[in-house]
């Protein structure tokens, strides 16, 4: 049992549901806890409050409030927790812009209390979005936040629903209505006790009382007591007006506009409010079929089902929709890029989705044209999502070409796959669309399928899970290596602390240890005049272990002197200092949208992989390779230096985590004048000119929605412009021209070239009728078919295009050059892949078949003619 002070001061008393057994505190006497489906929804037509509130209204409301209770406001962290944490893909609730490094004590919060109204994406009810008249995937979750140490004490559970009581009373919110449901709460790791909050059947806010981790089954307490609560925005919003759907509640000027755009018949709002009431008591996911939900309905408003359904559909469309481009409004505006995993996954699932919906309305809309309208509504609290405008529209554009190429090969894909399969089950249904972007509603015509009605549920569930990469293996070590690579030292000295195997941990040490895709620092460790070689340095905790060729005659306790190969540590600095220049080139080339997905540094050449949409064009590799170089020749400073976390972020935002998560309060911090800025750990030069030259050597396509750029810094990279030189120079010679005139004089030759080309294609066309004339003649009788098996000199197109000529009528045709071999019929009614490989090896179709074959003309024909005969018996 957990209580409050203000109910034993208001005179609250604890109550168990007579429905669904769970205990609850309340002013009035009631046999319900308030919560569906034991109450229904008795706001819809009947607003609660004291004036009807916009979204932009409530959010200022709510923080304003708690700001006035002492809470300091703090700004929106992105819709991808990615970007700080490696657990969750997408923002799910305000605590997780929290978790783990301020929950687990290791970071202090940015204020304490705070307040935040946090924009979140939550894709596990996406099938009941549109359909029950209250789901959203993109809800903005007010929290109000303490967190509580034995030093420093904010407040626990008395202040915490006193102030969610009096934030109720503030709206105007009847407090005999207002329930405190007791319950469980867990999430991201964390647990603990909570009240769910609830007025006139609607859950409003969920107080938790955070204080323990979870590790496996077990419970373990956490240094802080955390203050974590759970406002919904939107369904304040929505019980403020009373709308029958918190859709027409939230976007009621959009949808008005799109009804129009649609030619959408008004509907009785009874119908939508019997559907929201409804949707309460039944849930589609557990359901598992909307039917049985819309004949509940259909009874209740005295229609027949399918009437129901026809009135329904275009709302259900209409209303997915505008929630669907909600979200994709934050995920572009926030950079995320459309691709095959990931959050991209999740972004091109939405605009999909939101592509049949939009199909299905006949709306003579772009995509855009909806975000857009987002746009006009969310600028005035998220100003910074304006600044995406440009990268939502071009983005936008190209997915919806790509859907429609989708459209038109997806009939052919379920067909052949249907030609394997008599029917198709889930995995198959899932397969379709996971990996070729086949929309559901096409299974579903062609394949003569039912999709379960929560299928979106279900793949969105199967990609928000993270997968964990492969962890290096840990030394458990009580030792700590003070580190000294950040002083640019050449050499130092050292003492030896433990060796284990071949590995020798020093108290200190100037090696960089491989980390933040930077290679280790090689070289020797010195003791008594012996050098003892350095192979590779990596970090255990807080260790750093020294891999040496040999440790034979190094005991712990030695004095040893470290000297860096100071040649192999300029080039990794040179590089990895390019590849921050290659990543600002990028932006300011690109867009604000990319972001890194990845990189390796190496001692000759190093790679920044990229999220972007699309292929490089060769102009844009130009410009940043342009931009690169100039940054270099303006020469500017490099600073690095470790900042306080929250300050970081407060000055430079979530972008500064480029190279990943990075744990601790503090955190290194590299500039480059006002070019870029980064959490790195690693080794860079001091300032832009050191690098030297950049050359971009290649780029590729690693995955979807992601771009790999090589490149080459410093010496390296004019090693690798000299040996372009000197290609140039060798194609210049074989060419006996001048290297200026190369690119002319090869033009020339394969203009030269493709004229010969054609003339010999035109006597090989000669040739092949003269063959075809020599041929005919020699067909023999076999039965009703007429066959022949030759021998011709030829490559295999030229032996397919003889064939097709000849395999006319009754006649069956074996062509063969000695290794390749095609067989092909005329009307004969046999199958061919069935006979290509009684003398070869091969397939195709039942009338044209290819392969291998080493047999000779005499003995396939005598396979065929024994072949031909069994056939006729």
């Amino acid at each position: 049992m957990i209580k409050a002070k203000l109910f034993e001061e208001l005179g609250f008393e604890r109550r168990k549901c007579k429905k669904c057994g769970k205990y609850f505190w309340s002013l009035e006497e009631r046999e319900t806890c308030g919560d569906a489906p034991c109450d229904v929804y008795s706001f819809i037509g009947k607003p609660i409050t004291k004036k009807k509130y916009s979204y932009k209204e409530m959010v200022e409301e709510f923080i304003n409030f708690f700001k006035k209770h002492g809470h300091e406001p703090i700004k929106r962290a992105p819709v991808v927790a990615k970007r700080w944490r490696d657990d969750i893909l997408l923002t799910i609730a305000s605590i997780a812009v929290f978790q783990p490094w301020v929950t687990k004590g290791l970071v202090k919060p940015k204020a304490n209390p705070l307040v935040i109204a946090q924009p979140c994406i939550r894709l596990n009810d996406i099938d009941n979005v549109g359909r029950t008249g209250r789901h959203l995937t993109c809800f903005t979750m007010g929290g109000h936040h303490a967190f509580n140490s034995e030093e420093e004490f904010k407040y626990w559970i008395d202040e915490t629903v006193e102030l969610c009581f009096n934030f109720f009373k503030n709206l105007g919110i009847d407090e005999k209505s207002i329930t405190f449901i007791e319950s469980w709460w867990e999430g991201g790791g964390n647990a603990g006790p909570c009240f769910e909050v609830l007025t006139h059947g609607v859950e409003l806010a969920t107080l938790v009382f955070m204080q323990y981790e979870k590790v496996g089954n077990e419970y373990k307490e956490i240094p802080l007591k955390i203050v974590d609560t759970g406002y919904g925005i939107e369904r304040f919003v929505w019980v403020s007006t009373g709308e029958p759907t918190i859709y027409d509640a939230l976007f009621k000027d959009i949808i008005e506009k799109l009804k129009k755009e649609a030619g959408i018949e008004e509907i009785d709002k009874e119908i939508l409010a019997k559907i929201t009431e409804l949707s309460g008591l039944m849930d589609v996911k557990d359901v598992g079929d909307l039917r049985k939900l819309r004949e509940v309905v259909a009874k209740r408003v005295g229609l027949d089902v399918e009437e129901l359904e026809r009135i329904l559909e275009p709302y259900e469309n209409l209303y997915a929709l505008v929630d669907h481009t909600r979200a994709i409004t934050f995920l572009l505006g926030d950079g995320v890029v459309p691709s095959n995993v990931k959050e991209g996954y999740l972004l091109r699932m939405l605009i999909r989705k939101s592509l049949r919906h939009l199909n299905k309305l006949n709306l003579n809309l772009s995509l855009f044209d909806v975000v857009e309208l987002h746009l006009k509504e969310l600028k005035a609290l998220y100003p910074e999502l304006l600044d995406m405008k440009d990268y939502m529209e071009k983005v936008l554009a190209l997915e919806t070409e790509r859907y429609k190429e989708t459209l038109k090969r997806g009939e052919g894909i379920i067909k052949r796959l249907l030609k394997k399969k008599k029917s198709l089950d889930l995995e198959d249904i899932i397969e379709l669309y996971d990996s070729h972007g086949i929309p559901v509603d096409l299974i579903e015509e062609i394949a003569k399928v039912k999709v379960p009605d929560n299928f979106y549920t279900i793949v969105a569930e199967r990609h928000e899970n993270v997968r964990e990469g492969e962890k290096k293996e840990e030394l458990s070590l009580d030792i700590e290596t003070k580190p000294l690579y950040y002083e640019n030292l050449k050499e130092f000295k050292a003492k030896v602390v433990k060796i284990i195997d071949n590995f020798v941990i020093l108290d200190r040490t100037a090696f960089y240890p491989e980390g933040g895709g930077q290679k280790a620092d090689t070289g020797y460790l010195i003791k008594d005049n012996k050098k003892y070689r350095v192979l590779d340095v990596q970090k255990f905790g807080k260790a750093i272990a020294h891999k040496l060729e040999s440790v034979e005659g190094l005991r712990e306790g030695d004095e040893v002197k470290g000297v860096i190969d100071w040649d192999r540590r300029e080039s990794l600095m040179r590089h990895h200092t390019a590849t921050h220049i290659i990543g600002s080139a990028c932006r300011k080339v690109l867009g604000k949208h990319v972001n890194q997905a990845g990189s390796d540094v190496d001692i000759d050449k190093a790679r920044l992989d990229i999220t972007h949409y699309k292929r490089l064009s060769r102009e844009e590799i130009k410009e940043i390779e342009r931009i690169a170089n100039e940054i270099v020749v303006r020469n500017y400073n490099i600073e690095a230096k470790f900042m306080d976390r929250n300050e970081a972020e407060e000055k430079y935002g979530f972008s500064i985590y480029q190279g990943g998560v990075v744990p601790g309060d503090r955190i290194r911090i590299v500039k480059i004048d006002d070019i870029d800025v980064q959490a790195c750990g690693g080794t860079h030069c001091s300032k832009t000119g050191d690098v030297g030259l950049i050359k971009i050597l290649k780029t590729e396509r690693v995955q979807d929605g992601v771009e790999r750029l090589i490149y080459s810094a410093g010496l390296k990279a004019l090693e690798k412009v000299q040996e372009l030189e000197d290609n140039l120079l060798s194609v210049s010679e074989t060419l006996k021209c001048q290297p200026e005139n190369v690119v002319k004089v090869l033009d020339k030759f394969v203009n030269e070239w493709k004229e010969l080309r054609k003339r010999v294609e035109e006597l090989e066309k000669k040739v092949g009728e003269l063959k075809k004339y020599e041929l005919i003649n020699k067909f023999e009788k076999v039965g009703d078919v007429e066959l022949l098996v030759e021998k011709v000199e030829g490559n295999p197109k030229e032996l397919l295009n003889l064939a097709d000529h000849l395999a006319l009528g009754n006649r069956l045709v074996i062509l063969t050059n000695g290794n390749f071999v095609i067989c092909k019929r005329g009307e004969v009614k046999l199958d061919v892949r069935e006979l290509i490989n009684l003398f070869g090896r091969g397939g195709g179709r039942e009338d044209l078949a290819q392969g291998k074959s080493d047999k000779s003309v005499e003995e396939i024909k005598k396979i065929v003619k024994e072949y031909l005969k069994n056939k006729k018996e």
